[in-house]
């Protein structure tokens, strides 16, 4: 079964056909969802569907371009939830500079940023990370938290990877996963392709971000985890193996990482 690892099922694309949604994956070839929190709101939607569905779990965490509903009263909640047996990540969490050019904007990500690493590693979790036009910062930041926690062993994933294979295999030195969704099957995908092909298949995630970036054929309408086999066949296809050693080593690799 394909294990999606980064989803939003909370999200009002699925207002309509959510349950319908969910409970077809499994005949799809779908076994888990972790449904991914960008706000305190959708963190707790996150739960609510982790606590209705078995094979869905709960990533609960605050987006760079929502900070603005972050304090210290709900780190102390985001802290507390972590402790629900449905919770296996901080995240996501980063940097995104595309939206937010201000240099106070981005002091302000980067803090926040820092302060739920922090909260990660105090309730011993992984987490997912988002960075969007933010690479050098992004990086800087988590060699300086590997450098004062080098005791982390899989301290998360960078989902939605977009950078250069060199900088993937710095992350991966650190012990970081690399997510690939839908967009290596862009015919304009040409980094993430030498991306995919340079990393060991044993550092990859599949996930799918939806409701967005739905793979070719489906690009530009509404993302669903079902769509996740183009992502493991073109994956496959850059490795040159089958599908089903795709999908079985990023099984184990998610279930590590969540530690499921």
């Amino acid at each position: 079964m394909i294990f999606e690892t980064h989803a939003h099922y909370e999200d009002s694309r699925f207002s309509t056909d959510r349950d319908e949604v969910l409970c077809s994956l499994a005949d799809k070839g779908i076994g888990t969802v972790v449904n991914v929190g960008s706000s305190i709101e959708t963190s707790k939607a996150c739960l609510v569907l982790a606590d209705t569905y078995d094979f869905v779990y709960a990533a609960i965490g605050v987006h760079p371009s929502d900070i603005d509903c972050l304090n210290e009263e709900n780190l102390f909640w985001m802290k507390k939830q972590a402790g629900h047996k449905k919770v296996v990540a901080i995240g996501e969490i980063g940097l995104d500079y595309y939206w937010d050019k201000e240099p106070a904007v981005q002091q302000a990500q980067r803090e926040w940023f820092w302060r739920q690493l922090e909260l990660a590693y105090e309730v011993d979790l992984p987490v997912i990370i988002h960075s969007r036009d933010a690479a050098e910062d992004t990086m800087e930041i988590l060699k300086q938290f590997r450098r004062e926690h080098p005791d982390v062993e899989s301290p998360g994933v960078v989902h939605c990877y977009s950078y250069s294979p060199e900088m993937a295999q710095e992350f991966i030195k650190m012990g970081y996963y690399i997510g690939v969704g839908g967009v290596v099957t862009f015919k304009n995908a040409k980094k993430l392709v030498k991306t995919v092909e340079a990393i060991p298949l044993d550092r990859i995630l599949v996930e799918t971000d939806c409701p967005y970036m739905a793979p070719e054929p489906h690009r530009g309408e509404r993302n669903a985890s079902c769509y996740l086999p183009y992502v493991v066949n073109k994956i496959a296809s850059i490795k040159g193996i089958s599908p089903e050693e795709v999908e079985s080593q990023t099984e184990i690799n998610a279930k590590r990482m969540y530690r499921l």
